[in-house]
């Protein structure tokens, strides 16, 4: 094991990172908390600096697609803005990719007494190949949609809330959203 100096401030806190990567400013970073398909939802917990398990899903249900969040964010629910990535093969928790955005899910969940936005930005990793030619979120069609909206309303349901998706967007509009949780998180 490698021995470290006494200044080592040990991993990069990844709700701090930069939002957009560096070498091509029309990718976010996104940092992947529950990989697809795992019944097992993992969230980033900032106070201790490690991914914890939150909840596991019951059995026949699993996460269609790797899920994330874009550092230097904060979405309309207080929390990082959320991200669904589009890739060949599940990502870990903690891993950061770099995304191109083709398009956001905007939605609402509602509680007993509370409603909040709680859009969902789609990406594709930058590297892949199985959604190489997927450029808005049109291209994917009316399918993904409906799974989409069938696995949202019943993961909610789990926590005991609501959520309906109200529309998808493009790449546009998703870029507006991340502008706009950019400037919320400072």
């Amino acid at each position: 094991m490698a021995r470290h100096s006494k200044s080592s401030q040990g991993l990069a806190d990844p709700v701090r990172l930069p939002a957009v990567d560096s070498v091509d400013a029309d990718h976010v970073v996104v940092i992947i908390e529950t990989p697809k398909g795992s019944r097992n939802k993992y969230a980033y917990d900032p106070d201790e600096r490690i991914f914890a398990l939150k909840t596991v899903l019951p059995a026949g249900m699993a996460f269609p697609y790797d899920f994330g969040f874009v550092p230097s964010t904060q979405g309309g629910d207080g929390d990082p803005l959320d991200v669904l990535v589009l890739m060949d093969e599940p990502a870990f928790p903690g891993c950061k990719l770099t995304c191109r955005i083709v398009g956001v899910i905007e939605g609402e969940q509602r509680g007993k007494k509370t409603k909040d936005r709680n859009d969902r930005v789609v990406a594709v990793e930058s590297g892949n190949h199985s959604y190489a030619h997927v450029k808005r979120i049109d291209d994917l069609g009316k399918r993904f949609e409906r799974e989409l909206e069938e696995f949202f309303v019943n993961y909610h349901r789990l926590s005991g809330k609501e959520y309906r998706i109200l529309a998808l967007k493009g790449p546009a509009a998703a870029g507006r959203c991340v502008k706009q949780a950019r400037k919320n998180a400072r």
